[in-house]
């Protein structure tokens, strides 16, 4: 019973002390996503220079969009015209780190930990985009001496234009030809929409209900096993691996590059890691090389922009992650664990005393998690007999959501398509060509498994 109390006391102090931090990082997710659109910032990523990848960088930095949700993101991009050094660079930063788990960072690891960690990433994916620039330099001649990009609108009579992606794929090198989009908005996930009040509405709607509902899983994993490190593992259990730095940063690194996990439900996760012993610098290579990849990413990365790509894109989130953990245990040791754990007596509960507000804000954060996990009353009504239900695999948050039922309601017959995440399904109203809808998923980084 000691250590149940233990565990939940735990759970609850972690919550209550990242609550206001996330909520407000949501509101600001919420902002970037209505008030800042994509077509403000593709034609500065468009080139295969550095200046591209530098931009693409400092878009990516706040998007708080996990590495499932990012990859159909820079996809599009790359079709709209972004470089692949900008592309890669996108899909380094924009997972690793943003507004969310920004703040979240500072009010779990402190202040030095939320400094350093985009600075990290920042510097990690500008050295991925140009590395995958130089690797991918024959590639972007030949597609530039033989390209062929066509675009073209057409009205099937709905309220929608045909706009379809292809992407023809050889082992080392892709080529992307956009059919729709004339106005460079092919792959947006969503309308915005222009008037105040619904820009208002939608700042919320994303911020507080899609955004939640995108991390509140990770958050109570990581939430979770932070708090059972903290009530069953000893408190010295990791403190003999401090004195071995390197092979604790690569043991790390090992174990997360293949896993999904969260730029915001990892924090816990890593401050009751370093509470037991582990080194901040092995805490940072966590926090990079887990949210910045996983296999399902790399599978994706692989299959839209070439071995080589890949190749690049891995080596800069492993040789980024280690140069800075290193850095942190080398020279800023000290001093992080001064600021992570500024009480040897508190293990992993936070950093100030925690007031009313923390606990109004906390469960202000769970009722939104409650209502976010509730079925939405869906925005098409199907009618059975002109209605079918596909199977599409990789589906992880509402990201990924909008980005299948974009790609399928730009298909020529589609009146109406809705993905349901948890079950991996997309029903589709109207009549669809079966190998259209397949080529429209796949191209979105997404598999299909044909009829449920």
């Amino acid at each position: 019973m000691e250590i149940l109390m233990s565990f939940l006391h735990s759970f609850v102090m972690l919550l209550a002390e990242m609550a206001p931090f996330l909520l407000l990082g949501f509101l600001l997710a919420g902002i970037l996503h209505v008030w800042i659109p994509q077509k403000l910032y593709v034609p500065k990523i468009s080139k295969p220079t550095f200046k591209s990848v530098l931009w693409a960088t400092i878009f990516g930095i706040p998007l708080p969009i996990c590495s499932c949700g990012v990859i159909p993101t820079a996809i599009a991009l790359h079709r709209e015209g972004a470089s692949k050094g900008a592309s890669v660079s996108f899909l380094i930063s924009t997972p690793a780190t943003g507004v969310d788990s920004i703040l979240a960072t500072y009010s779990l690891l402190g202040l030095p930990f939320a400094i350093l960690r985009p600075i990290a990433a920042f510097a990690t994916a500008l050295f991925g985009g140009v590395l995958t620039n130089f690797a991918s330099r024959n590639e972007t001649v030949e597609e530039h001496e033989h390209e062929h990009e066509h675009c073209e609108c057409h009205d099937h009579g709905h309220e929608h234009e045909h706009c379809e992606c292809h992407d023809h794929d050889d082992d080392d090198h892709d080529h992307f030809e956009c059919q729709g989009g004339c106005d460079g908005h092919c792959c947006e996930e969503r309308e915005i929409p222009t008037t105040f009040a619904g820009k208002l509405a939608e700042t919320i709607r994303y911020g507080l209900v899609d955004m939640v509902a995108n991390v509140s899983k990770w958050l109570l994993i990581g939430l979770a096993l932070g708090a059972l490190i903290s009530a069953f593992v000893p408190s010295d259990f990791f403190m003999a691996l401090r004195q071995y730095p390197i092979l604790c940063m690569l043991a790390v690194l090992i174990l997360a590059m293949p896993m999904y996990t969260c730029a915001t439900g990892s924090i816990p996760l890593a401050l009751a890691l370093v509470a037991k012993g582990l080194t901040p610098g092995a805490a940072l290579v966590l926090l990079m090389a887990g949210p910045a990849t996983s296999i399902a990413s790399m599978l994706v990365v692989g299959k839209a922009f070439g071995k080589r790509t890949l190749v690049a894109y891995l080596l800069s989130i492993a040789g980024g992650a280690l140069l800075f953990g290193w850095i942190v245990d080398s020279f800023m040791m000290d001093t992080f664990l001064t600021y992570m754990l500024p009480d040897a007596s508190v293990v992993a509960t936070g950093h100030h005393a925690l007031g009313v507000f923390d606990y109004v804000m906390a469960g202000l954060l769970v009722a939104f998690i409650i209502y976010s996990k509730f079925p939405k009353k869906s925005k098409i009504q199907m009618e059975a007999s002109m209605s079918k239900t596909f199977v599409v695999k990789g589906m992880s948050c509402n990201h990924c959501k909008m980005s299948v039922e974009k790609a399928a309601s730009k298909l020529a017959g589609v009146t109406a398509a809705e993905a349901n995440v948890s079950k991996n399904t997309l029903t589709i109203e109207g009549e669809v060509d079966e190998a259209a809808l397949r080529d429209a998923v796949e191209d979105a980084g997404f598999e299909f498994g044909g009829l449920a």
